[in-house]
């Protein structure tokens, strides 16, 4: 990346994946936010309905926590007692993951859940813990069960038990909050951005029953 590129948000979370990437010896790496020509109806069509898959496969998912400041390796002990400014108030390490905006998105969701191995770094690039380490405060964040977050099938649980997954969080468009959906239901179907919130629910349902 060249020029205004590089003082945009997203580069010290693309410049920070590329280089972790390195450090465990991965050739390549994807980043979301880059990777997917958004204008293209056909390659964000297939990219959705792929993306489910596209982790489950991936060999590392981090997740860059840009709002989750640290200094130093958390330990067990050692995270609930450093403490931050934080929204203009004094919180603990383990606060500010609690509170990140990561928890209340919904395509993180599927982030979440899909790969076999999730590991979380602070905004320093320092590296918080994984999915198994991290387990129990993820579990009281999301609410989402242990077992769905050791891998265990999705499809033991109900489609009321996932639906209510995606409630707390939200997206950019409001059909998205369906479309998020899809791998963790495994089903597929065609993107309508403009039909509303409501409408991808009912068109996901009926799938869903399918």
């Amino acid at each position: 990346m060249k020029g205004s590129s590089r003082r945009k948000d997203g580069y010290k979370k693309i410049k920070f994946c590329g280089e972790q990437a390195a450090r465990d010896g991965l050739q390549h790496f994807w980043v979301d936010s880059c990777c997917i020509n958004k204008k293209i109806y056909a390659e964000l069509q297939d990219a959705i309905s792929s993306m489910f898959r596209w982790y489950q496969h991936s060999a590392k998912c981090y997740v860059y926590m840009s709002d989750v400041p640290a200094k130093n390796t958390w330990g067990q002990a050692f995270w609930r007692s450093r403490w931050f400014i934080s929204g203009g108030t004094w919180a603990t390490e383990e606060q500010t993951f609690r509170q990140s905006r990561w928890f209340t998105r919904g395509w993180t969701l599927q982030e979440l859940l899909a790969p076999a191995s999730v590991e979380f770094f602070s905004s320093e690039d320092r590296r918080l813990g994984d999915k198994r380490s991290l387990q129990q405060q993820i579990y009281e964040i999301t609410g989402i069960p242990k077992e769905a977050l050791q891998g265990g099938p999705l499809s033991r649980f109900s489609v009321n038990q996932r639906m209510r997954w995606i409630e707390p969080r939200q997206t950019k468009r409001e059909e998205d909050l369906a479309y998020s959906l899809l791998g963790i239901f495994g089903v597929d179907m065609s993107l309508r951005y403009g039909e509303g919130k409501e409408a991808a629910f009912e068109r996901l349902e009926k799938e869903i029953d399918k």
